[in-house]
């Protein structure tokens, strides 16, 4: 074994000629992967260590550490020299004005489709309604049929609906969540349930094939239309922020007896008349009304015991009277100019 100090000599000799002819950082990486990754030179100078004998090892060993460390020092510190004169080199031949501001970085905010549903959630869960989320994807059952819908009645031709395979079908409206919950719970039920709903209808100023709805409904003992009407005006009044000037109308909804649509005067145009309202000074909002005993008894639900109300009310409309949008288009274009509006 009296050639391994030897060995370790040469090798230290070779190292320091290939370190000195490396110039860049790329090759000083290159060297000390070479001579001190594990299957360089120096750890193949470990297995050397089995022909000595017990008595030499220790030194042996010593020998070849202390060599690693010193090859390792090297590399250490001719890598960091290299890189400060490489950077150097690469300010020296850039120019950086310091003057100039700063780039900003704008800090994201929620869609204002999403900020009006919170708002909506927030006062709806203060008046005592638990927030419930049904499917996009839900059966023609749950859509139509547990909501009286019969399969031939006129009412269907009301939602243009976008069918999928195996009877399933987009929700024309979040209103599939109420035969859910009747099913699942036992009244008093006080429950609001916000999601997207999908119909096949041609895009406008007042319409998109999605978009965003809120249903609510409530079933207990005593429910009466006093009751429903007490809701409304106190929702309305604080969604939009003032005491708005509604217009109830009677109106049919397969699921509710009787049923009525909820109109605001239009802020666009302060009921003058104007695209978005159809130059009628009202805007629909919202359609509501008592929950019809058909849709009780579906849910397993007594109606000669129980009654409620129920409403559906698109997120999108809402926002538009809020912040006087002349088109519902503009939520879906993605335009930072105008999401930017909404702090």
């Amino acid at each position: 074994m009296a050639s391994l100090p030897t060995m370790i000599g040469e090798l230290r000799s070779q190292f320091m000629r290939e370190l000195n002819e490396a110039l860049t950082s790329k090759d000083l990486e290159a060297l000390k992967v070479k001579y001190l990754g594990k299957k360089g030179p120096v750890q193949s100078l470990m297995h050397e260590l089995r022909h000595a004998t017990s008595e030499e090892r220790p030194q042996l060993g010593k020998l070849i550490n202390d060599l690693k460390e010193e090859l390792l020092s090297h590399c250490d510190h001719s890598l960091h020299r290299v890189k400060l004169q490489e950077q150097n080199a690469r300010l020296a031949t850039e120019w950086v004005d310091v003057t100039l501001p700063g780039r900003k970085h704008n800090l994201g905010r929620a869609h204002p489709i999403q900020q009006m549903l919170q708002r909506i959630l927030d006062i709806l869960i203060g008046m005592g309604f638990s927030v419930r989320y049904g499917p996009d994807v839900d059966t023609d059952y749950y859509n139509f049929g547990g909501l009286n819908f019969p399969e031939d009645h006129p009412a269907r031709d009301m939602q243009d609906t976008f069918y999928l395979e195996n009877g399933l079908l987009l929700r024309t409206h979040t209103s599939n969540v109420q035969v859910h919950a009747m099913e699942q719970f036992e009244p008093p039920l006080r429950i609001v349930a916000p999601g997207r709903a999908f119909r096949n209808e041609d895009i406008s100023a007042r319409s998109h094939i999605f978009f965003h709805q809120v249903e609510g409904f409530y079933i207990d003992k005593g429910v009466t239309f006093a009751d429903l009407m007490a809701v409304m005006e106190e929702f309305l009044s604080k969604i939009l922020g003032e005491k708005v000037e509604t217009l109830f109308r009677p109106s049919y909804f397969p699921f509710v007896e009787p049923g009525m649509e909820v109109d605001v005067r239009c802020t666009a145009c302060k009921g003058k008349g104007c695209k978005l309202c159809k130059h009628t000074g009202w805007l629909e909002i919202l359609g509501t009304g008592m929950i019809h005993p058909n849709v009780l008894r579906n849910g397993g639900i007594d109606p000669e015991i129980y009654s409620g109300f129920a409403w559906g009310m698109g997120i999108e409309r809402l926002t538009i009277l809020h912040y006087d949008i002349p088109d519902i288009r503009y939520f879906t274009e993605n335009d930072q100019r105008f999401l930017e509006q909404f702090p």
